[in-house]
């Protein structure tokens, strides 16, 4: 298991793959950790040297007091790249990562090689929807998170797939119940403040952009909205609800790769 330092505790993080093939990083979303990526990381490998890792206030990283930004998230992503002495690297990061993503291609493009922006939005939800999430959450403590979690199904995978691969389904939604609510509150936080619209257009990396078309957390609207301010930006969209890497699987990862190994 591996850990680099962070001012304030330590960060969770995985490699797998070459050593010396291009680096690309994959970021969670919220209430995940990194094994919500291993489907991808069979045919990933093959291709590049994947790093992982635990946002902050999830899986084995650091819980600090909240509530966080998606700038101090950013920065932890940068910080892990100096850690491991990677210059440049591809992004891939869904929902919250995508926020991440976001960032780090408005504020830090120079270490991006390409860009790829997953079941995201410039804007998720509005503070009517994150604050009493994160009253709860506070309140409540883990009973909230498995409430969460059984309520994140729905969400997170449409009716048939779910029904169809239900150990998968759990598998990721037992994530949310394992999740601090402490950081799981904080990262809530970030997403509520967090805004790109303005911003998004200052992005000049390669970027792909994919959405669920069953997805009710990030609908395709937003990714659309992504896709006509980013410059060159690609689109695609499959039958997913928000954890389209999960359920769309094999079709997710084709593209991914062919849009990151594109000259």
């Amino acid at each position: 298991m591996a850990f680099i330092q962070l001012a304030e505790g330590e960060l969770h993080y995985q490699l797998d793959g070459p050593e010396d093939a291009p680096v690309l990083v994959l970021s969670n979303s919220l209430g995940t950790d990194l094994h919500m990526w291993d489907i991808q990381i069979p045919a990933f490998t093959e291709h590049f040297r994947v790093l992982r890792f635990d946002t902050r206030g999830h899986g084995k990283s650091l819980v600090t007091e909240g509530p966080y930004s998606i700038e101090q998230l950013g920065r932890d992503v940068i910080t892990l790249l100096d850690a491991l002495d990677i210059q440049q690297a591809h992004f891939c990061g869904l929902s919250m990562g995508g926020l991440i993503g976001q960032w780090l291609g408005i504020h830090a493009g120079e270490r991006l090689q390409r860009l790829v922006l997953c079941n995201t939005a410039a804007k998720i939800g509005t503070p009517e929807i994150w604050n009493p999430r994160i009253e709860t959450v506070l309140r409540d403590g883990a009973a909230a998170m498995v409430a969460l979690r059984d309520a994140s199904i729905a969400r997170w995978f449409t009716a048939d797939f779910a029904a169809a691969n239900p150990h998968q389904a759990q598998q990721i939604t037992d994530m949310l119940a394992a999740t601090s609510p402490e950081g799981y509150a904080a990262n809530c936080g970030a997403v509520r403040d967090a805004d790109f619209r303005g911003q998004v257009a200052s992005i000049k990396v390669p970027t792909l952009v994919i959405a669920g078309t069953e997805d009710a957390v990030t609908p395709p609207a937003g990714s659309h909205f992504i896709q006509h301010h980013v410059q060159g930006a690609e689109y695609a969209e499959f039958y997913a609800a928000h954890l389209s890497n999960v359920q769309a699987g094999a079709a997710f990862s084709d593209r991914v790769i062919e849009f990151l190994l594109a000259r």
